[in-house]
């Protein structure tokens, strides 16, 4: 999937997986007056599982998480919701939330959520390669009875 066509959902998980610092690297030079519409703020989520991911659903336990809401100028809103205790990239990722669905949003795709998820590949790749490097192989002889 290339930046272009990322999807809202696609780019506000990619928001809130990616690292603050990557987040300000890849930070618009000036970002526009905005309001807020709910101010970053931590709380807890409940977590559920699945034993097997399809059976019944059962509570995993509570992970603290760190939203944020906001309304630039044009009426735009943006959301996000980071795992921990992120004010700064709570309102960093809703308001590249909100800039994304902009006129500015194209522009936006390929200078922050392309190399977000080039890196975010080269990531999970790496992580693949360190996991290959473990894995072990079992084959079974045959004996030679009967």
């Amino acid at each position: 999937m290339t930046s272009a066509s990322l999807t809202r959902r696609d780019w506000m998980g990619l928001l809130a997986r990616a690292p603050l610092a990557r987040l300000d690297t890849h930070w618009p030079d000036e970002p526009p007056a905005f309001m807020w519409l709910r101010a970053p703020e931590i709380g807890t989520m409940m977590v559920q599982g699945r034993a097997g991911a399809v059976g019944a659903a059962f509570n995993l336990g509570e992970v603290t998480v760190t939203r944020a809401a906001l309304r630039l100028s044009c009426g735009t809103v943006g959301h996000a919701m980071v795992q921990g205790r992120g004010l700064r990239k709570a309102e960093r990722a809703a308001l590249l939330d909100a800039l994304l669905q902009t006129s500015a949003g194209p522009e936006l795709q390929a200078r922050v959520l392309g190399p977000l998820q080039a890196a975010e590949r080269a990531a999970q790749e790496a992580r693949a390669r360190r996991a290959a490097a473990t894995k072990v192989d079992f084959f079974t002889l045959a004996r030679g009875e009967g």
